[in-house]
């Protein structure tokens, strides 16, 4: 008997690039993973669209109906754990998540980052990336923590700097890189290949 897919939830604010990203590795049997859920904080998002296009359950979860980030948070996860979510993708979600987020998906929250870091952490990264002058850059896909963009590094690509880039040339390239380099990270923790806690994570370990 086959090991089952690992069950993603993805949260994202906007347009949903990397999301679909990882959506056509999984179609193309690339990636042995299933998006469950896809949860945003903005009715308008795009990735919304993108979700009902493949059948993929979708929440609207907005800021506004909560008193808090915690309260907000909580509700959340209340979502991905009903959608049976192994592990949560952040895909453009324009939110930090708080440590009682973390607390309930404990080392089970990724991002990607555009910058290597530890490099040029927070907004804005290829923006201190050509304020700095570095000849390289690139992307970075890390467990979240408590910290800005300060997680374990689990996956990284590099990008030259050209002379004449500018901030929206780099980006663009940045993020080409990005949706390999995404779905790539998560096809390898579904296969045992990265360790998210110390030891490698089969698909129906993860969870």
């Amino acid at each position: 008997m086959s090991e089952p897919s690992l069950r993603l939830g993805v949260l994202a604010s906007g347009r949903g690039s990397n999301f679909a990203a990882i959506l056509d590795a999984i179609d193309a049997g690339d990636c042995d993973a299933e998006v469950a859920i896809l949860v945003s904080d903005r009715p308008t998002a795009q990735a919304l669209v993108r979700a009902a296009a493949h059948a993929i359950p979708t929440a609207v979860v907005r800021p506004a109906d909560y008193p808090d980030r915690v309260q907000y948070d909580l509700q959340v996860v209340e979502r991905l754990r009903a959608a049976g979510v192994q592990l949560v993708v952040l895909a453009g979600y324009m939110r930090i998540v708080t440590p009682t987020f973390l607390a309930c998906f404990p080392g089970r929250v990724i991002n990607i980052h555009p910058a290597l870091l530890p490099a040029f952490p927070g907004l804005h990264a290829q923006r201190q990336a050509l304020a700095y002058g570095v000849k390289v850059t690139g992307c970075t896909v890390h467990v979240v923590d408590e910290g800005v963009d300060s997680g374990p590094i689990l996956l990284q690509r590099a990008v030259a700097v050209e002379e004449d880039d500018t901030e929206e040339s780099l980006s663009a390239r940045i993020l080409v890189e990005e949706h390999k380099l995404y779905p790539e990270a998560i096809r390898r923790i579904a296969r045992g290949e990265i360790l998210l806690d110390g030891r490698p994570r089969r698909a129906q370990e993860v969870g």
